[in-house]
Order: C-alpha cells, then sequence, then structure tokens
C-alpha cells in the first residue's frame, strides 16, 4: 500500500472515510448509487465495469461480478469482455458498452461520430448518460484504490466509509 494505515484499522474506511470524510463518503455514496440505482442490464453493466476494472488494473474490481435478483454472468464472461472485438458471446449493446468503456478510459477524444451513431441505435440519451456516469465512476475510484495500493483489500463500500 502507498498509504500507512494504522494497526487494526479497515484500509479502505481508513482511506475513504477518515483520511478524507467529506470526499470519501461522497464518493463511497455516489459509488453505491451506481449499483443501486441503474437501469442498465446487467451484461451491459458488467461488460462495461469489468473492462473498465482491467484497464485499471484494480485487483478486487476485477474479481467482483455484481449480482440482481441472484443473477450473476457466467464465468467466463471475464475473458468475453477481454475480447470484446470478435466473442459471440455478446449481443450488441454489451459489445458497445465494452467498446465505449475502453475507448472512455483509453482514447476519449477518439469518440467519433461514427461511434455515436452506433451508440445511439442502441441506447437512448438517458442510458448514454448513464452508463458515461458510470465509467466515470469506475475509472475514478478504481483507478485510486489500484494506484494507492488499497485494491486487494477493497469491499464495495457502504456509503458509511
Amino acid at each position: 500500500m502507498m498509504i500507512d494505515v494504522p494497526d487494526g484499522k479497515d484500509p479502505i474506511a481508513y482511506v475513504w472515510g477518515e483520511m478524507v470524510p467529506g470526499i470519501g463518503t461522497a464518493a463511497a455514496k455516489f459509488s453505491l448509487k451506481v449499483y443501486s440505482d441503474t437501469t442498465l442490464g446487467l451484461r451491459e453493466f458488467e461488460a462495461a465495469r469489468l473492462r473498465i476494472a482491467q484497464i485499471n488494473g484494480c485487483i478486487f474490481c476485477q474479481d467482483w461480478r455484481t449480482e440482481r435478483d441472484g443473477a450473476r454472468v457466467e464465468s467466463t464472461f471475464a475473458e468475453a469482455v477481454e475480447n470484446w472485438r470478435t466473442t459471440d458471446a455478446f449481443d450488441e449493446r454489451t459489445r458497445l458498452a465494452a467498446e465505449y468503456a475502453e475507448r472512455y478510459a483509453l482514447d476519449h477524444h477518439g469518440l467519433d461520430d461514427e461511434f455515436w451513431v452506433r451508440m445511439s441505435a442502441s441506447y437512448d440519451q438517458r442510458q448514454i448518460v448513464e452508463l458515461t456516469m458510470c465509467l466515470g465512476s469506475w475509472l475514478a475510484f478504481g483507478r485510486l484504490n489500484h494506484v494507492l495500493g488499497i485494491d486487494t483489500v477493497c469491499v464495495l463500500p457502504t456509503g458509511t466509509a
């Protein structure tokens, strides 16, 4: 870890809650809202989330699987996300979610008209905004945890950090 965490303290609660309580608590609440209030389908949500996790290198985020009503993506899903261009496991929306995540994280200036035509054919504007906010959350917080070396002790924030 890049941050000295006092003995007996939970690293996530300490970094997010005690070190920067105003910002950290707000960030934790935003992160939770991404999961609790999304209207995106589980597969497209997970494809985008996992692609960001793979790019960020966040250990926890790569191992985490979102669950909804007892359902999770299949065990081979992460490999399919990594190979989003060629996998036959994805429908168009799921493939676009993985593509958008990658381009958002690595080449946001390259999001051209051709891409937006394809996105707009599969997602309405509200869904595009929602997915973009999710991407921003995962990119920022997964990267923060990985850079500070706390991604190996991470848990999904409770909003009370």
